[in-house]
């Protein structure tokens, strides 16, 4: 499948599984192509051409937006270096999660959640560690005569049933049939991201150029806003009053860019996926009606949350 072909069967297994889906983004360079929740399950998801196209600052970006909204960063496509990806088995890229269409509709629509994840040298699951230390036990097997009958070590034994080690599918094979029970743990692609402090760490890397944003991003640190610029999202910061209770998402119009109102609406949607107040600060630029602005004139008279959270 082509990207567009991809983007279209992605959407239609969420849509299917009834999730709620925001606007492509297509204003601008992104690194996740749309937003999407049903419940508690939020998700950023990526469509990529080819899985090994995908850079580390994107992936980077991506995991840190996600974080910020306990959201899961997730990839969905068919090949990597032009080798197809297997269906019903886990890639990463990055640390974060790959699976195909066909591997993301089992999970979402029928609750089957893969097994084997893909890797340097081979395939490899996670075993229920401890289950099968409980079940070892019960048969009164020492750690070195179960190692024996598996032919490992018992160094890797003990990182299997410590959670330290992932198993190859043939050992895994093995220990299941030795122990007579089922040890192999379901890999759970939509584990969210949490860690506010990771974003928080990326974000203060990240180099802004535009001197209207870095005016913005200061004006929000004084009114007692945590904030962070993004690099490659439809938006241009995200900003957090410090007891949590507001989550903005928002962009700055400056005067010649285009575009804008495609920016605004792609926004709008993702405010709405993610729970957010979207926001548009402006230096004289036109903005849709339909989304709250703010003038920068305005934004510099500002010094508490409450003059911001007013305003929206």
């Amino acid at each position: 499948m082509n990207r567009t072909e991809m983007l279209n069967a992605a959407e239609s297994v969420l849509k299917t599984a009834g999730f709620h889906i925001s606007e492509r983004c297509s204003a601008r360079p992104s690194c996740f192509c749309l937003a999407a929740r049903k419940g508690a399950d939020l998700a950023f998801v990526k469509v990529p051409t080819d899985l090994s196209n995908i850079s580390r600052r994107d992936a980077l970006e991506l995991k840190t937006i996600s974080s910020w909204f306990s959201a899961t960063p997730l990839f969905i496509g068919d090949k990597t270096r032009e080798k197809p990806l297997e269906d019903d088995t886990v890639y990463t890229r990055y640390s974060i999660y790959a699976v195909t269409p066909k591997t993301l509709e089992d999970v979402v629509s029928r609750g089957m959640h893969p097994l084997i994840e893909a890797g340097p040298g081979g395939y490899f699951v996670q075993l229920d560690g401890e289950a099968a230390r409980e079940r070892r036990q019960k048969l009164g097997l020492s750690v070195g005569k179960l190692a024996e009958q598996l032919r490992i070590s018992r160094r890797t034994l003990y990182g299997y049933e410590k959670g330290m080690a992932k198993a190859s599918v043939s050992a895994a094979y093995s220990l299941e049939w030795v122990l007579g029970i089922p040890v192999v743990k379901p890999i759970n692609i939509l584990q969210p991201v949490h860690s506010h402090t990771g974003f928080l760490a990326a974000a203060k890397r990240v180099i802004v150029k535009n001197r209207f944003l870095q005016m913005v991003l200061k004006r929000l640190a004084q009114c007692h806003f945590n904030v962070a610029p993004t690099r490659r999202a439809p938006f241009d910061f995200i900003a957090q009053s410090q007891e949590g209770r507001l989550n903005i998402i928002g962009g700055v119009a400056c005067r010649g860019e285009r575009d804008v109102d495609l920016r605004a609406k792609e926004i709008l949607s993702i405010s709405d996926i993610v729970k957010a107040q979207p926001l548009f600060v402006s230096d004289g630029k036109l903005i849709p009606d339909n989304i709250p602005l703010i003038r920068s004139q305005d934004l510099n008279k500002m010094k508490q949350p409450e003059d911001l959270i007013t305003k929206l």
